[in-house]
């Protein structure tokens, strides 16, 4: 498929202890440039703006949910086909069918080690592009 080289994430989560340890790993040991928000609505309006080339999504935000957001990110010009994950405490097996099938390219399932997040991103990256 041939995608440009992964530089800029988008990262969504309601629990500002995640986003920070997130954006600092993926900064830090991923080499990205990373912004982040609390919200869904946030995330939409930050998203023309940033031009992700790649969004991490929380599946559960109080103002919309993760499948929600993903949803309405489709709709705008331009990120159709942004590669999303979603980051979820989800346990359920059909709550995680459910953000599988939503067209996310991944599921990471909280508690995660961010260390290791950069290099999860680079694996789903090199995947995607593989297709």
């Amino acid at each position: 498929m041939g995608l440009k080289s992964l530089q800029r994430i988008l990262l969504a989560d309601d629990e500002p202890d995640i986003l920070e340890v997130s954006r600092i790993a993926l900064e830090t040991v991923g080499g990205y440039k990373v912004a982040v928000c609390e919200s869904g609505a946030d995330f939409l309006k930050l998203l023309p703006e940033f031009e992700p080339d790649f969004v991490i999504i929380d599946a559960l935000m109080p103002d919309m949910n993760g499948l929600e957001v993903l949803s309405q990110m489709r709709m705008v010009d331009g990120f159709r086909k942004t590669p999303a994950v979603f980051l979820t405490g989800l346990v359920l097996e059909r709550d995680l069918r459910a953000l599988r099938s939503s067209g996310a390219a991944a599921v990471i399932t909280k508690p995660f080690d961010p260390m290791k997040l950069p290099q999860q991103i680079n694996d789903i990256w090199r995947e995607i592009d593989g297709e």
